[in-house]
């Protein structure tokens, strides 16, 4: 089966956005705040709403899509740290609804409530709540809550260690993604994402995260930004740090998608990053939604670019399709047993 690990949603009902406005009005005017976080939506408006994607999944030829809120909404930069409780739950039972009405087509990954400069123990509550009440399989990670500011420690710092452990505890993986950013430097999707993805790796390499955690498991999207790029340049500075060879100090426990979205690209990634490190994902009707004029086909169709890379056996497409998500995310691979869906093995 061909397993996508990376999708938001992104087709939200408008009474999500709704809410949202009246929500961050309730900062300046404590009249104009919801009154109640109940959307009024439908199951049947809920099912609608994520048309597009089922449409792609099946022209696209993809089976089963781990599925989250949308990552520019996350907004832990906005308001205080009870506006961020509030919206991630309501994000996270908006996600768990409809995965619950199409479980066969999506499986759950939440968000946390963070807020610069607040502890993340303060998340733990709700992590808990989605692993083991809503059935969610991972979770999103921001390591800039500030929104492109990065007032909060480098992630191995033992600041983050409460969630860490308890990431463990629960056997879930976390994909690092920022949410958008409010600084104008940085475009969001263009730049922001790019930069915390190329951030985390070096943070990685100049610490060591994974001496305390050896079973702590990270996915770092959009192709791990620049470091297939620079691959060269992070092995070295590795070696200059008087670290371990790069691929035994990190790639146990770091892996990229493969959200990029042009085949040289994703030919580079699978050339120079191990197979086991690489797990299918498109981000469908997410950064980049247009047609490449070059191809004729969605920029985000990425099963397409991993289809012509030429070299690659049969075991080693299953992996990235499938196996490696499995692996990844052994909840998703329990699930999927439970299904009658026991994996191939080679």
């Amino acid at each position: 089966m061909i397993i996508d690990i990376h999708g938001h949603y992104t087709t939200e009902p408008p009474s999500l956005f709704a809410f949202r406005d009246k929500q961050l009005a309730g900062l300046v005017d404590a009249t104009r705040k919801p009154t109640t976080t109940d959307l009024g939506i439908s199951d049947e408006q809920l099912v609608a709403s994520v048309e597009r994607q089922l449409n792609f999944q099946k022209d696209r030829g993809s089976d089963l899509t781990i599925f989250s809120p949308r990552a520019s909404g996350m907004g832990h930069h906005v308001g205080p740290e009870p506006i961020s409780q509030e919206w991630t739950r309501l994000n996270n039972d908006l996600i768990h609804r409809v995965v619950s009405l199409k479980p066969d087509n999506f499986v759950g990954v939440g968000q946390l409530p963070q807020s610069p400069g607040v502890s993340p123990k303060n998340c733990l509550a709700e992590l808990d709540r989605m692993v083991n009440e809503l059935g969610f399989v991972g979770v999103n990670l921001n390591p800039d809550p500030s929104g492109g500011y990065w007032t909060d420690p480098p992630m191995t710092d033992k600041y983050w260690y409460p969630v860490y452990e308890k990431l463990v505890e629960l056997d879930i993986p976390a994909m690092i993604h920022v949410t958008g950013s409010c600084n104008p430097n940085f475009h969001a999707t263009g730049a922001h994402y790019i930069n915390a993805d190329t951030t985390i790796f070096m943070q990685l390499i100049q610490g060591n995260l994974f001496k305390d955690f050896p079973t702590l498991k990270f996915i770092i999207p959009h192709g791990g930004g620049a470091v297939p790029y620079h691959w060269g340049r992070y092995r070295g500075l590795s070696m200059m740090m008087k670290k371990p060879p790069l691929v035994e100090y990190l790639m146990k426990n770091v892996y990229f998608d493969t959200c990029v979205y042009h085949l040289p690209g994703i030919e580079l990634l699978t050339k120079v990053v191990p197979v086991d490190n690489i797990l299918f994902a498109s981000e469908m009707i997410g950064a980049v939604q247009g047609i490449d004029p070059e191809t004729g086909h969605y920029f985000d169709d990425t099963k397409r670019y991993i289809d012509q890379v030429k070299g690659l056996t049969e075991e080693q497409r299953y992996k990235i399709f499938e196996g490696n998500a499995r692996t990844v995310y052994p909840r998703l691979d329990a699930l999927l047993k439970k299904r009658g869906m026991p994996g191939k093995t080679f």
